[in-house]
């Protein structure tokens, strides 16, 4: 009988892991962890960041506002700290529908 193996997270992802997940250069992840204070990465004795799970949600939030909205980084900065958890629950609605119609294509295309 096959057992599926427990699947292992990641706790942490290189600067450069991160910058392909979102598609940018490594000098804007450097950027905007400069910007915004809420990316606090940790570094190896290096000097090499190593982001969390939580660095990379709040990423997305960043990339959402500045590069998917078209914010200013002043203005994406303002919305994260007036109403952060609204913020939050915005993001993860829009994210869960894009993943609902993506599925939805991928169904209509094997049909």
């Amino acid at each position: 009988m096959d057992e599926e193996e427990p699947k292992i997270e990641k706790l942490f992802f290189t600067i450069g892991e991160v910058a392909e997940q979102f598609k940018v250069n490594t000098s804007l992840i450097r950027y905007w962890e400069k910007e915004f204070t809420i990316l606090k990465p940790k570094k190896n004795k290096k000097g090499n960041r190593l982001f969390t799970q939580k660095d990379i949600d709040n990423l997305h939030l960043i990339y959402h506002y500045v590069k998917e909205r078209g914010m200013t980084l002043s203005g994406a900065k303002l919305k994260m700290k007036d109403n952060r958890e609204d913020t939050v629950n915005n993001f993860e609605a829009v994210k869960k529908l894009k993943d609902i119609r993506q599925q939805l294509l991928e169904i209509k295309d094997a049909m």
